[in-house]
């Protein structure tokens, strides 16, 4: 089969790997690429490579070939009927409850709610000086008590 351009430059960069690991002296290297540079059909190519191992130039590759299709594997049933969903995992925040609650306790400036994620509670407990201490008070105390949720609606960890 005849090769064009692209399938002569794509020879030639293969041989200037193999130069580059040290495969192929000078004169050599020069020798094949001109060699692959006048070639007309894949098997002049195919010369200039039978000594050498991979890369060689994709058209040079042999085809692979697809895998035989899968075997059909018999049914087993399954762990949890479908009316029956499967056990839920909860995911727990890296933050911890009695970091926020004590922070809502002791900074009563909103600092809990911006340590879980809450910007806006905490910005308007900020601006109400924490409902004069009373809103950060009880607010901080629910947080130690029940916990709650981080910004990402994850539950803050014990």
């Amino acid at each position: 089969m005849r090769v064009g351009t692209t399938e002569r430059e794509d020879a030639m960069r293969a041989l200037g790997e193999h130069f580059a690991q040290g495969r192929l002296p000078m004169d050599e290297y020069e020798q094949r690429v001109g060699a692959a540079a006048d070639a007309v059909t894949r098997g002049d190519l195919r010369e200039l490579f039978t000594d050498l191992p991979a890369p060689h130039p994709p058209f040079l590759v042999p085809p692979t070939w697809a895998a035989p299709a899968p075997v059909a594997m018999p049914s087993y049933p399954q762990p949890y009927p479908p009316h029956m969903p499967a056990p839920y995992v909860e995911v727990y925040s890296h933050r911890s409850k009695v970091v926020a609650g004590l922070l809502q306790i002791l900074v009563p400036f909103g600092a809990g709610r911006f340590y879980t994620g809450h910007y806006g509670i905490a910005v308007a407990q900020l601006l109400t000086c924490g409902g004069f201490g009373i809103w950060c008070l009880i607010d901080g105390v629910v947080l130690l008590v029940s916990g709650g949720l981080d910004a990402e609606g994850r539950r803050l960890r014990d």
